[in-house]
């Protein structure tokens, strides 16, 4: 199963994004949606798991939780907006992989067997930083992140 991954867009969806994205079987957003539009525009490519951001401050955004977790191809997912607010031990709770965004910074890392992605930021540049998103392959024994840059 392959997977999008996409953060802090802050409402706006780079048509390089959804090219990046096309052809996934999910989508994850971890927050810093910025505008509800943008989430269907992400549906039309495939289902859609999201968490509202620090920016997700309207009455469409208490819709969407600040943590979720979504199984997919057997895998459990934990899905936050900012790292620095997990409040769990992942490994301990048995999940596979963490989400998370915020930082605009895309970053890849494992930890103790638990895989952290952040896939960076999708939306406005933000001082030097490259506009990323990521994709995510699940096999029934391994999974595999791969950072797409969209704007160097």
């Amino acid at each position: 199963m392959r997977i999008g991954v996409i953060s802090d867009t802050h409402g706006l969806l780079r048509p390089e994004a959804t090219e990046r994205l096309a052809g996934v079987e999910h989508i994850i957003h971890a927050g810093d949606i910025g505008e509800p539009g943008l989430l269907g525009a992400l549906r039309e490519i495939a289902p859609v798991t999201a968490v509202r951001g620090n920016v997700d401050t309207g009455a469409w955004a208490a819709d969407y939780p600040a943590r979720t977790v979504v199984t997919l191809a057997a895998r459990s997912i934990y899905v936050l907006h900012d790292l620095k607010e997990l409040d769990l031990d992942p490994a301990l709770a048995g999940f596979d992989i963490v989400v998370s965004g915020h930082s605009h910074r895309p970053k890849i890392e494992t930890m103790g067997g638990v895989l952290y992605l952040n896939p960076g930021s999708a939306g406005p540049r933000r001082f030097d930083l490259a506009v990323t998103v990521a994709t995510l392959d699940l096999a029934q024994d391994t999974f595999r992140p791969t950072l797409h840059m969209i704007v160097p």
